[in-house]
């Protein structure tokens, strides 16, 4: 595969202005701020745009490493959001994303890729660089939950990933979810 990124880092307080920079005004989706899995329905639905900016910039200025950043010769191309599934409320308490066991898994939610820099492979090339920093970070079971389109996505429609994409990157369906979906995963060494 061919690399486009020239360089993929977790999200810590010196990057937060190529995330703002990445996710635009809009927040990356209609103010979202990758804050959707990380509040429960309801708080997300009171929440404003400011509100989860702010929320995410917390995180990262806690130090939690919400997520990933790819760089295109020095310009911020991509995210991907993940961390241990109990850091995501959504899901967690979700009907439609239940539990499949009790072991501790990482969960893959997010990504967001600049529209000059879709179609390339980036969203692999994050992909791989998050597998790598769950194991770095301990962890067994990496799940994610991507769309199957049957046509071409417009806008941010794939924002949970592909499935081809997890296919390539070695995940394996462990299930379906209440709305059809497939829940992936990967099995780490």
């Amino acid at each position: 595969m061919t690399t486009f990124t020239t360089g993929i880092y977790p999200v810590t307080p010196d990057r937060w202005d190529d995330l703002e920079r990445l996710f635009g005004p809009g927040g990356a989706s209609g103010g979202c701020w990758c804050m959707w899995f990380r509040r429960r329905a309801s708080e997300f639905a009171k929440a404003k745009a400011t509100e989860n900016k702010a929320g995410i910039r917390e995180l990262v200025r806690a130090g939690d490493e919400p997520g990933l950043i790819a760089y295109v010769d020095g310009e911020p191309a991509g995210w991907v959001s993940l961390a241990p599934r109990e850091r995501f409320p959504r899901i967690e308490h979700s009907r439609m994303f239940k539990r499949l066991d009790d072991r501790p898994v990482w969960s893959v939610v997010c990504f967001v890729i600049g529209k000059q820099f879709r179609r390339k492979g980036i969203s692999g090339e994050l992909l791989s660089a998050a597998i790598e920093s769950a194991r770095d970070h301990g962890a067994t079971t990496i799940e994610a939950y991507p769309v199957e389109p049957s046509e071409a996505l417009m806008g941010d429609r794939g924002y949970q990933g592909i499935r081809s994409v997890f296919d390539a990157a070695g995940f394996r369906e462990a299930a379906r979810a209440t709305n059809g979906r497939p829940v992936m995963r990967l099995e780490l060494a």
